[in-house]
Order: C-alpha cells, then structure tokens, then sequence
C-alpha cells in the first residue's frame, strides 16, 4: 500500500499502518459504483433560490449558567453556545462544497450567521476532511479573526496548516479527551465514515464524532456517519449515560444502496437518538447543499414519519434551517 502522507502513528483496532477504517464496518463504495449512481437518472431538482424557511441571525456574544443554544449556520455548520464558550462545528461560509470556486455542490442558502457576525470563537470542531465539513478558505477567516482550539481527528491537521499555519490544532484519536475550560472537555468518538481530500488519499486521515461534556449537560455531535447497526449509539450511552443534546446527521442518504454504510437516514437518526439516550436532538445536513438524490424536503417529511413510528414527541427533535436559534431545554429523563 501507498505511505499515508497525512499521518505516522502505529497500529490500532482503527489503523492498519496505513488507512483508518471501520471495525466490523462498510468500505465506501468504489468508483464503478460511484458511476452507476451518478448516471441513475434518479436525482431530485432543488430550487435554485434560497430556501424560504432560511434567515440570517446575529447571535449573542455567549450564554451562560445552564443555557445551551444552537444557531444554524448550514448543513453540518452549527454555533455552540454553552457555559461561557461558543463552539463551531465543521464551519463552511464558501458558496460550494468543492476543491474550486467554480465548480461542484453548491449551497442554494447563504449562511445563517456571517462570518463578521460570529461572536468570539474559542473552539472549532472539524470531524473529517470531505468538503463540506473542512473548508480552508473558512478556516483561514477563523483563524485570522478568532485564533480558536481546532479540534480535529488524526491527519486532518495537514489541511488546516496549509491556510493557518501557527494555528492552535488539537489532534484526537478515537478515546482521546481535552480539556478546553472550566468544567469543559472535548471526548473524540467513533463515527462510521470515511475520507477522502482528492485521488489517491482514501481514508488516510481520520473521521471521528465529539463529545462536549460541559456543567449545563453532555452534547454527542456527528458530523458524519453511517447507522452501523446501531454500535457506536450504544458504546456513547454506555460510556456517558446520557445526553442533553444530540447533534444528528438527518439528510444526504439516497440512493440507499450507495450511500447506507456511511450515511444515515431520518429514521436510523431517531433510532440513533434513543439508544443514546439523548433528551433532544438537533438535525442537520440538510436544505443547505444537495449532495445526493432525495428532494430538498424529503428529510424533513421522513422525519416526521419516524418521530411518529417510534412514539418520539416531535418536541424533542428540532431539524433547524439556515439562522434559526434553538434554546435547548433542561435535560430529562428521556425514558
């Protein structure tokens, strides 16, 4: 196999040497496959004008004491506002998910906080290295701006010391922990991903899920992930007891055939949030940038269907649009 470029680290039940992987999981499909999807013909049209329910915000500069809000950026571009700290997860503010300004998957929603808004940011979460998740030209804003925390995954420090070269990287293995304030740290997860920069570097750095733990309750945020059955829902629940939010990927699963193993639908994510025994849950990768063939409200509309199949209140599960603020209520007992 090729040298992993990216990363130098020894073997684990995750690393062969060389590539990450998936305990027990799916390989990504392959390039056939990849071309069979692409010409299924099966791919919904979304609008080309911004989505309706969309707006842009200026948060507060912080919450405190057992407050914890989440505003939507866009897609999996979240801002965490909790004890002190604002938190951002995988930030992208380019117009498209792509290694070029002119091509490629384009958001059809401007950003729901500009990037001259954003109140004081202390810690960035980056969860893997595909487009949409890791966009440098952001990073590079962030970084001259905020000089956040970039909390990261295994070899993803490569991309964002190509755009902020003195920046403060924090680099995770899965299990790893770090203290970011009082009362606060970041625990890395499992998620069942992949990744990929450009040709060649397939699974060669890490992808991970984060665990917040702060004094106003514990966050579980997935950028990214692939059901797997259920596995690391079960390990989080087992390993933290319980979360006052869970951050859920609900959009960019279809075709099921291809996309299965590493993207999970609406109803796999409620099936997710109970056996991680979150109180609420917000949804995301969805009605910001059209990557894969379900239609721009069929997430929401599966949604809905599986809160219904599983007997879950509506009320605990909030898919947020681009600028729209959740204030997260006390946790309970979600049993």
């Amino acid at each position: 196999m090729a040298a992993n470029r990216y990363y130098n680290g020894p073997v684990s039940d995750h690393f062969d040497g060389t590539r990450f992987f998936n305990p027990g999981g799916v390989e990504p499909n392959g390039f056939r496959d990849l071309l069979r999807w692409q010409f299924n013909g099966q791919k919904a049209t979304w609008p080309t004008t911004p989505d309706p329910r969309a707006t842009v915000t200026r948060p507060d500069d912080s919450v405190t004491g057992q407050d914890l809000r989440v505003t939507m950026v866009g897609h999996a571009s979240m801002l965490i506002q909790v004890a002190g700290l604002n938190i951002l997860t995988d930030p992208v503010w380019s117009e498209r998910a792509s290694p070029v300004s002119f091509a490629g998957p384009r958001r059809v929603s401007p950003p729901g906080i500009r990037l001259e808004d954003l109140p004081r940011i202390d810690v960035v979460l980056v969860s893997h290295n595909h487009y949409d998740h890791l966009d440098q030209p952001t990073i590079a804003r962030l970084e001259a701006d905020h000089r956040p925390t970039f909390v990261t995954p295994l070899g993803n420090d490569v991309f964002i010391r190509k755009v902020a070269p003195d920046a403060r990287i924090a680099l995770m293995d899965w299990g790893g922990a770090l203290d970011v304030a009082a009362g606060v740290s970041i625990h890395c997860e499992p998620a069942h991903h992949w990744s990929a920069r450009g040709v060649g570097d397939r699974r060669k750095a890490l992808w991970a899920a984060f665990v917040v733990a702060t004094p106003a309750g514990r966050i579980y945020h997935i950028g990214d992930t692939g059901f797997h059955d259920g596995i690391n829902y079960r390990a989080a629940a087992k390993a933290y007891g319980s979360f006052r939010l869970a951050i859920l990927p609900i959009g960019a699963y279809e075709p099921r055939w291809f996309m299965k193993g590493q993207h999970q639908n609406p109803d796999e994510a409620i099936q997710g949030m109970l056996l991680a025994n979150a109180a609420f849950v917000v949804g995301h990768h969805f009605a910001t940038i059209q990557l894969t063939d379900e239609a721009m409200n069929a997430p929401e509309r599966a949604l809905a269907e599986a809160l219904a199949r599983h007997d879950v209140d509506p009320a605990r599960v909030r898919p947020l649009h681009a600028g729209e603020v959740f204030d997260v209520p006390p946790e309970r007992n979600p049993a």
